[in-house]
């Protein structure tokens, strides 16, 4: 996009431009864009997350709006920066307070007070990048006629202790500056996974497929990510890196330690993927499919890698079962996932194939980018 197509969208107020050259009015008390802030204790990081939203969309503070939801905090005073938050930008941000739900409950409540077209989740220790938010927000605006389901953007590693950001962009498998559908979508490379960073959906279509994540559980980003695709069938790709996702720090859910201690969520995670399709019959467009698949794969892998990582007691039989689960589920797809070069890696027999899927890990890690 250039610079003179950026300036003749900025003064549009709340109109937007269909593809024929029309516009259109965003509805009265209609918001081109909800960001929904999950916040836990998160006291030290959700200013900087707040401030890098007003600044990228300080042209369009008329339709964005910002909702904190406040997830039962009780060690910091994130219900109270909350509430001033709101009492600062009364027009823009709400506090949203409830009993501690987990990740997936504080995106269901943000759901849940959505006013925007679109909704983005915006975790509380990461942020924006404000020059490609106003590039999203001229771009979405100029789309509110056109029936988008999914934005992508490029989304980008903070990680702690790396020499320099990593960005993971999708040029080179999705066309640029145009609607498109999953036919024309090409082959993702193992590091190009759509994660929740890299999306915006239409908050109609979340909200009509009945989305909602559960309680208490970690990892929910995979379902949020993953369960609405085949509702998808418009979609825009804006190569911009938009989103800077913080990982490396001690306590973090995708810390390795961590992740190893909390392999049950990672199950429950990729159980409920499993049971939300049956792949080879319910996604029948072939790209679409062949991505979903990709994308099941890493989790299985993920689970077989880390139980073989965990010392306690019932981890190999645990990978066992986790197999069996999507066996029994989708025996047309167990085949494929099963005989992949992933699959056989994770699932090597004995205490040398135990150490030869832990000698993989760091590959995998390398490809998948998961902590």
């Amino acid at each position: 996009m250039n610079s003179s197509e950026n300036n003749s969208l900025d003064g549009q107020d709340s109109k937007s431009v269909t593809e024929d050259g029309a516009t259109v009015d965003i509805a009265d008390k209609q918001k081109l864009i909800s960001f929904s802030l999950p916040c836990y204790n998160a006291s030290e990081y959700m200013d900087h997350c707040i401030e890098s939203i007003l600044v990228g969309a300080k042209n369009f503070l008329d339709v964005i709006e910002i909702i904190v939801v406040n997830d039962g905090s009780n060690a910091d005073d994130t219900g109270e920066k909350a509430d001033e938050w709101q009492r600062r930008y009364p027009d823009i941000i709400k506090a949203v307070h409830q009993e501690n739900g987990g990740h997936g409950q504080a995106v269901n409540a943000g759901l849940a007070n959505a006013t925007g077209l679109y909704f983005k989740v915006v975790d509380s220790d990461d942020w924006l990048d404000a020059d490609a938010l106003n590039l999203v927000l001229v771009r979405l605006k100029w789309l509110v006629a056109s029936d988008l389901d999914m934005m992508v953007t490029n989304y980008v590693y903070e990680k702690v202790g790396a020499k320099k950001p990593q960005p993971i962009k999708y040029k080179s498998v999705m066309p640029t500056n145009r609607i498109f559908g999953w036919d024309e979508v090409g082959t993702f490379k193992p590091q190009q996974n759509l994660l929740m960073h890299a999306v915006i959906y239409r908050t109609q279509l979340l909200r009509d497929i009945g989305l909602e994540l559960p309680r208490h559980t970690f990892y929910v980003d995979n379902i949020f990510v993953y369960v609405p695709l085949p509702s998808v069938t418009r979609i825009y790709y804006l190569d911009v890196d938009l989103y800077r996702y913080y990982i490396g720090r001690e306590g973090q859910s995708v810390n390795e330690g961590t992740m190893i201690k909390r392999i049950d969520q990672q199950l429950k995670v990729t159980r409920i993927m499993i049971d939300s399709f049956h792949l080879r019959e319910d996604v029948t467009n072939p790209c679409l499919q062949k991505y979903m698949i990709h994308y099941l794969s890493m989790m299985m892998a993920i689970c077989s890698i880390f139980l073989r990582l965990s010392d306690r007691e019932d981890a190999e039989e645990q990978r066992k079962a986790i197999w069996t689960y999507l066996k029994e589920h989708d025996p047309k797809l167990y085949p494929k996932l099963r005989g992949s070069a992933v699959g056989i890696a994770a699932n090597l027999p004995g205490s040398g194939g135990r150490a030869v899927s832990k000698g993989g890990y760091k590959v995998v890690r390398r490809l998948f980018n998961f902590n």
